[in-house]
């Protein structure tokens, strides 16, 4: 089966995936839609698919899929939209920065029994997938204890900032997903802290830049997730998983994996500078997923539900920094 594609936006992470699409065996893209003219031109041209609208798109009979790739605030209604024409559906994260229209969005999907798939990339992150694969062969013993460190080397624009819903619901909820997967059992109780460190214009803007938050599962493994909106040597992901019969850990990506000695010492390349070069590879495994899944009829490999839990945590998060004090996820899930 091939599975017939149109994307919504075709922005910067839409043009990522409409590549990623285009390469993967068994799949194919049929249309674009996005209100920017050149933009939806530009990949049209590109990859020889059609400009459509979106009403256009959830009428076509030769659609299959879509990507959701459109502003955050579009993200529910459009997945209630497609779940009702029968599409399946890739939707970039958040599916709403609310957590009660998420819950709504997820109900109508279920009553559609529509296929929804949120986009975690990072769990299709080859480095991260062997760390995976390490734990559930039992070759670090039981997981106790995770360190994710996850900085930026600069902070998007305040006008971005301003409409994100923050460090935690924007930059942190890869890691919150992350930790879930890795941990493997659900996360109890959250405290953060938060500060602005690196800009100031990011706290008149309502946010912070610097935050760490420690996560406690019922069975007491523990995650600590260290986030910054500035890194001056590079994008910088690094996990390690600290077991009862060992440790594993990925480590951080450079433009080559080279070490030059000489009089002056040791030295190796910068580290990869942006989150579309370091996560290529990523971006490819995640629709290669979705598109075997849609294929196959199978579950999605991430969810809606992993979108609903990851955004919780955040929300915890935030109201850990807001109040001082260790919050209980069960405080924002009901």
């Amino acid at each position: 089966m091939t599975v017939r594609f149109a994307i919504l936006g075709a922005g910067r992470i839409g043009q990522v995936h409409a590549k990623a699409v285009t390469a993967t065996p068994g799949a194919t893209l049929v249309a674009i839609a996005d209100p920017m003219t050149e933009a939806a031109q530009s990949v049209a041209q590109k990859y020889g698919c059609d400009i459509r609208t979106i009403d256009e798109i959830a009428a076509s009979s030769d659609v299959d899929a879509v990507l959701i790739c459109t502003p955050t605030n579009t993200h529910a209604d459009l997945i209630e939209q497609f779940a009702k024409v029968g599409k399946a559906m890739f939707c970039e994260k958040p599916v709403d920065l609310s957590l009660k229209r998420v819950q709504d969005c997820l109900a109508t999907v279920a009553a559609e029994d529509a296929t929804l798939m949120v986009g975690f990339n990072r769990r299709f992150d080859p480095d991260f997938m062997a760390v995976k694969a390490a734990i559930d062969a039992g070759r670090v013993g039981d997981v106790e204890m995770i360190t994710i460190t996850s900085r930026d080397p600069g902070a998007p624009p305040v006008e971005y900032i301003k409409v994100s819903g923050g460090i935690f619901r924007d930059m942190t909820i890869h890691d919150f997903d992350m930790a879930r997967w890795l941990l493997g059992e659900e996360v109890e109780t959250v405290m953060a802290q938060a500060s602005v460190l690196t800009d100031p214009k990011i706290g008149e803007a309502g946010d912070f830049d610097s935050v760490n938050v420690m996560l406690r599962t019922a069975s007491g493994k523990q995650a600590i997730i260290t986030n910054s909106r500035r890194a001056t040597y590079g994008y910088d992901q690094r996990i390690e998983v600290l077991g009862s019969g060992g440790m594993v850990s990925a480590k951080n990506m450079a433009e080559a994996n080279i070490e030059l000695a000489n009089g002056d010492g040791f030295g190796t390349p910068p580290l990869l500078n942006f989150f579309m070069t370091r996560y290529v590879a990523a971006y490819e495994n995640e629709i290669a997923a979705f598109v075997a899944s849609v294929a196959d009829g199978a579950p999605t490999p991430t969810t809606g539900q992993d979108g609903l839990m990851a955004l919780a945590l955040a929300d915890a998060a935030v109201l850990s920094v807001k109040e001082g004090r260790a919050v209980k996820l069960s405080e924002i899930t009901g």
